[in-house]
């Protein structure tokens, strides 16, 4: 289980800026369906797509900044 932490409750911040949570995942069908489910009702800083380190990327933030990664076959 992981364990996120960005400040202490003396030192209070605005939201998760400065913080992003990357996810990887086994495919692109399952790429889709994350991004797909974080960008409905989120705003889209980097649409799903083809990049010359992964089969899909994308960036969407929906109170946090979500990295969604499949990794390209090697």
């Amino acid at each position: 289980m992981p364990l996120f932490s960005d400040t202490t409750p003396d030192r209070p911040t605005k939201g998760m800026s400065g913080c992003s949570v990357s996810l990887n995942v086994d495919s692109v069908a399952e790429a889709e369906r994350v991004f797909g489910a974080l960008a409905d009702g989120g705003s889209i800083e980097m649409p799903l797509e083809a990049t010359f380190w992964a089969a899909r990327f994308g960036v969407d933030r929906f109170g946090v900044s979500w990295m969604v990664n499949c990794e390209k076959d090697q």
